[in-house]
C-alpha cells in the first residue's frame, strides 16, 4: 500500500462531512463517521485513530477478532458487513454495534445469545432499498413486520437502519434511496419505537455528502480515509 497521510484524509473527510451537514442545516458533531478498515492492516488504523477517527468499520468477523485483539478499544468498532448466525458469539465479543441485522432469524439468534451473556446488544436493521436482489436487507415492504417481531425480543436495542444502495455513477444517483430511507425511519419512529430509533447509517467515500444532507447520522468511509483498498 503506497504511503498514505491518514492526518490529512482524515481531516479533509472531517471538513467535507462538517460542510454538508451544515448545508442541511445541521451540526457536523450530529454525524459519526466510521472508518471502514476492511484489509486495512493494523499499523494504519492504530495511525487513523491516533488521527482522530472516531470508529471503525469491519465487514468480516474473523478479520475483526484479529484486529480488535492487536489494536483495542479505543474507539468503538461497527460490524457493517453480512452476519452468519454461526458467527453471532464471536460478533458480540467484536462488536459495540451491529449494522447489519437483514433477517428476523439473525436478530432472534443476537438476542438469545445477548440473553445467555447477561448483557444487551445494539443493532441497526439493514434495509434494502433498492431491492437488489444480490443484496442484503429486508425490502422496504417487510420492514414494519420485521420491526414488529425484532422489536418484542428481550436484550435487542434497535437504534435505526442502515442501508447499501447500488454502486453511484454520480454521487446525485444515490439520493432517492438516502431519502427513501429516512422517510421508512421516521415512519418506523411512528410505530412506536419512539426517538431512540434514530440512526441512519448511510453513505459510504463516493456519496457521503449526499448522504449527510439527506440525514444521515453515520456514514461509513474507507478509501477516502486509508486510501484504496489491498486486493
Amino acid at each position: 500500500m503506497a504511503d498514505i497521510d491518514l492526518g490529512a484524509n482524515w481531516a479533509a473527510v472531517s471538513e467535507r462531512v462538517g460542510r454538508a451537514a451544515e448545508r442541511a442545516g445541521r451540526r457536523p458533531g450530529d454525524v459519526l463517521v466510521v472508518a471502514v478498515s476492511k484489509t486495512v492492516p493494523v499499523e494504519r488504523i492504530r495511525a487513523a485513530i491516533a488521527a482522530g477517527v472516531p470508529a471503525l468499520g469491519e465487514n468480516r468477523v474473523q478479520e475483526a477478532k484479529a484486529k480488535v485483539a492487536a489494536v483495542g478499544r479505543a474507539v468503538p468498532w461497527h460490524l457493517i458487513g453480512h452476519l452468519q448466525t454461526n458467527k453471532v458469539r464471536d460478533a458480540l465479543a467484536c462488536f459495540d454495534l451491529i449494522q447489519s441485522v437483514d433477517r428476523v432469524p439473525l436478530a432472534e439468534a443476537l438476542a438469545a445469545r445477548a440473553a445467555r451473556e447477561g448483557r444487551g446488544v445494539e443493532a441497526l436493521i439493514q434495509v434494502n432499498v433498492a431491492e437488489e436482489p444480490q443484496k442484503g436487507g429486508l425490502a422496504p415492504t417487510e420492514l414494519r413486520p420485521a420491526l414488529e417481531a425484532i422489536g418484542r425480543l428481550p436484550g435487542l436495542v434497535l437504534r435505526g437502519l442502515m442501508t447499501i444502495p447500488p454502486l453511484p455513477r454520480d454521487p446525485e444517483e444515490s439520493r432517492p434511496h438516502y431519502r427513501e430511507l429516512r422517510k421508512l425511519l421516521e415512519a418506523a419512529q411512528g410505530w412506536g419505537l419512539g426517538p431512540g430509533f434514530r440512526e441512519l447509517s448511510m453513505g459510504m467515500s463516493g456519496d457521503f455528502e449526499v448522504a449527510v444532507e439527506e440525514g444521515a447520522t453515520m456514514v461509513r468511509i474507507g478509501t477516502a480515509i486509508f486510501g484504496p483498498r489491498e486486493r
